[in-house]
């Protein structure tokens, strides 16, 4: 009779305790590290491994399991990128983090028939596009710096007459998504789209692209293009002696970006960003600050560091959302999980986050803030939901 009592506290102990003792969560991140734009990937990736340790050595864990997470490097080729989800399928990850829109949009028939709930670390609006079932952004998608930068023209334009605008876009997956949908923005804000530029990867000189929004008298230039390709727009530009307003997507710097830009940019280049800066003072911006200090894998605030930390924190809330509701962590209560986020504060790290059946994308919430050339961002709005006349400009 004592054995059996003694058993039964045994197990009832065990149960008690259960995934504490259970094995680490497994979780596998495909980014582009060596690829063209890696200085982003490089940074997502620090920025994600800062987070996953901070939880592991300072929180315990989730609850009390370690994440145990592997990176891996797809150089920003889809198919190489496509080997590795179907590794991390096979191999039962708890949860894959993917890096761009193309392998995220190629990748969701994979996901979906192993069922394992997935982040992608871009913006396009094709990733999460029905069906939707397992594949996430915490980061809303372009169409949102569409209709805020669209909107911020209009409220700062001065003159009767409707701001002239262009857009200067790559001819990829990333840079097309933005095209439809700035028409649509234009239209509801009474901007006159002059023109949409579009440009491969490879190219070095912008001039040409950028003579033809000259000629069309395009006073603000909305770009969907990278740092190194920002740089080209600089520099065309000045041997055009043309100077227009630049706007970009959040994605319009990187670490690379500012030493290259140094006495080039001048303030002539504006940017939609909705994620925290160190001058917020909010909890977010205090812990970024603090896994800086504490890991020194970057040497200051850096947006790309910042998208690689707000994955970790939309991870672990994933999980410790799917332990207290369903008691258990595995890939299908932490996609269930992630589904009941409402309005979920991430100590302004990101404005409030919700996920349901239908929509799995981040918050419809636009900043938008001057790019400076010592690497910091001067905000120069409030926080605003475009289209609910919420835009204040600050300066």
């Amino acid at each position: 009779m004592r054995k059996i009592f003694m058993l039964a506290i045994i197990v009832g102990i065990l149960c008690f305790c259960g995934e504490s003792w259970a094995q680490p969560l497994k979780v596998g991140a495909i980014v582009n590290l060596t690829g063209p734009i890696s200085s982003w990937g490089v940074y997502h990736a620090k920025g994600l491994q800062d987070y996953i340790r901070y939880v592991n050595e300072v929180k315990g864990g989730v609850v009390g399991r370690k994440i145990d997470l592997t990176v891996v490097d797809h150089a920003y080729k889809i198919q190489e990128g496509l080997k590795f989800v179907k590794k991390f399928c096979e191999e039962k990850k708890d949860m894959i983090i993917t890096w761009d829109t193309g392998l995220g949009i190629q990748a969701k028939p994979i996901i979906q028939e192993y069922r394992i709930p997935t982040l992608n670390m871009s913006s396009g609006k094709e990733v999460v596009n029905p069906p939707n079932d397992y594949i996430y952004l915490s980061i809303a998608t372009y169409d949102l710096d569409c209709y805020a930068i669209m909107e911020y023209i209009r409220t700062i334009h001065k003159g009767k007459e409707a701001p002239k605008v262009g857009v200067l876009t790559l001819n990829t997956a990333y840079g097309k998504t933005v095209q439809t949908p700035s028409r649509d923005a234009a239209i509801k804000n009474n901007v006159n789209l002059v023109g949409i530029e579009e440009f491969p990867p490879q190219t070095v000189d912008l001039s040409t692209e950028l003579l033809r929004l000259k000629e069309k008298n395009a006073e603000y230039i909305f770009t969907q293009i990278l740092g190194a390709n920002m740089i080209s727009a600089f520099k065309g530009a000045n041997r055009l002696n043309y100077n227009p307003s630049f706007i970009g997507t959040w994605t319009a710097t990187d670490a690379d970006f500012f030493p290259m830009a140094k006495g080039l940019m001048g303030n002539r280049l504006k940017m939609q960003f909705f994620g925290c800066l160190p001058q917020d003072n909010t909890p977010g911006a205090k812990l970024i600050g603090d896994l800086i200090s504490r890991y020194k894998s970057v040497g200051k605030y850096d947006v790309s560091h910042w998208v690689g930390v707000l994955m970790g924190m939309t991870v672990e809330r994933a999980m410790h959302r799917a332990s207290g509701l369903f008691g258990k962590i595995e890939p299908e209560t932490i996609n269930k999980a992630l589904e009941t986020f409402q309005n979920e504060d991430f100590g302004g790290i990101v404005p409030y986050l919700t996920f349901n059946k239908d929509n799995h994308s981040g918050p419809f919430v636009a900043r938008i803030t001057q790019v400076n050339e010592d690497g910091t961002f001067t905000p120069l709005t409030n926080f605003f939901t475009p289209g609910k006349k919420e835009i204040k400009v600050l300066k």
